[in-house]
């Protein structure tokens, strides 16, 4: 089949085959070795709008070495709501955090992903900057997955080899799994919303199935696989690509995806990225001059932290870290802090 430039063309299975949908552009218009069945019942045609800036990160852009966004992480995992952690931001300093960010999680719940999705939308048009995660399960496993020996597992080489190896069995499912991912994806471009999109982060955390794997069939390959069939498979356009690490280690070339391959640069701190520079200016130095931020953390950063990791344009507090590890009064003197950004303060 062949995609004119600039259009999108979407597929739809018989519902008696898998029942699933495809997206061709012009820039990945073959059907072949995607496991799709050729016979469609129905396809749609859409001009795509090609994004020429992103909001968002021109936003983050303009305020690298002055100001910092806080943001808030909001968990469905441990039973709370989208916007539990938000909200308790507000009851305890009266602000909103700038950023909202939710989670696709491992529980393979259409409904409780809807729910992000529908709140991701919200927060957009409300003026936040918006983050999107995904716990995603192994390939070997189904989608609805656990914590221990699902998400915490390991891929032998042979499976690895097989997920990053274009036409394999678990290469097959991988695609098939961010088919599933990308209807919601789809939906908020569709609404207009910019996702500053977080997938397969923490990449030098060993203890997740997709990470600790360096080299150029590592994990920062099946970051790139996973980029690439999204923008060029899928069409999305409205993704904010951010390549993220942990304070574990400062071998941080080992996982870059590469230049071409991330927007935003973030570091999750549990453990002494707040105070070891280190990891900093291990970040600073592959992050090429793009926006970085603090992509996780238990605790939220006192004023000598916002000073010492200035270009740091963000931060976003974990879920239940929020009051587990923090005082109200440490969480509000941070968000009074006058080079923290509160959606009150957002350009609209």
């Amino acid at each position: 089949m062949k995609v004119a430039k600039g259009y999108r063309v979407d597929l739809y299975e018989h519902s008696e085959s898998a029942g699933r949908s495809l997206s061709l552009t012009s820039d990945a218009p073959e059907l072949a070795s995607r496991g799709f069945d050729n016979l469609v019942s129905s396809y749609k045609v859409t001009k795509v709008t090609q994004q020429v800036g992103f909001k968002t990160l021109n936003y983050l852009k303009s305020i690298s070495g002055k100001s910092i966004v806080a943001g808030q992480h909001n968990d469905q995992k441990d039973g709370t709501g989208v916007t539990t952690y938000t909200n308790k931001v507000k009851d305890i300093t009266g602000k909103l955090p700038g950023l909202w960010s939710g989670d696709f999680n491992f529980h393979g719940n259409d409904g409780m992903r809807w729910e992000v999705v529908h709140e991701a939308e919200r927060q957009f048009k409300a003026g936040a900057l918006v983050n999107l995660m995904w716990h995603v399960c192994p390939p070997t496993q189904d989608d609805g997955c656990g914590w221990e020996g699902g998400i915490k597992s390991h891929l032998s080489d042979q499976q690895w080899n097989d997920l990053i190896t274009d036409g394999g069995e678990l290469n097959r499912k991988w695609k098939a799994r961010m088919d599933e991912v990308a209807v919601y994806l789809q939906y908020l471009e569709d609404k207009g919303v910019e996702v500053m999109w977080r997938p397969l982060h923490e990449m030098n955390q060993g203890n997740f199935w997709w990470g600790g794997r360096t080299g150029p069939n590592g994990t920062r390959r099946l970051y790139q696989i996973t980029r690439d069939y999204m923008v060029k498979v899928k069409g999305l356009t409205n993704l904010i690509w951010e390549w993220n690490v942990q304070d574990l280690s400062t071998n941080y070339a080992d996982y870059n995806p590469g230049s071409d391959y991330f927007d935003v640069a973030s570091l999750d701190c549990y453990g002494d990225g707040y105070y070891n520079m280190s990891y900093y200016e291990a970040l600073r130095a592959q992050a090429g001059g793009k926006p970085m931020g603090i992509g996780e953390s238990f605790h939220v950063p006192s004023a000598s932290v916002i000073e010492n990791l200035r270009d740091m344009t963000f931060f976003m507090i974990w879920s239940y870290g929020l009051q587990q590890n923090n005082s109200d009064q440490a969480i509000k003197d941070t968000y009074y802090n006058p080079r923290v950004i509160t959606l009150d303060e957002l350009p609209r």
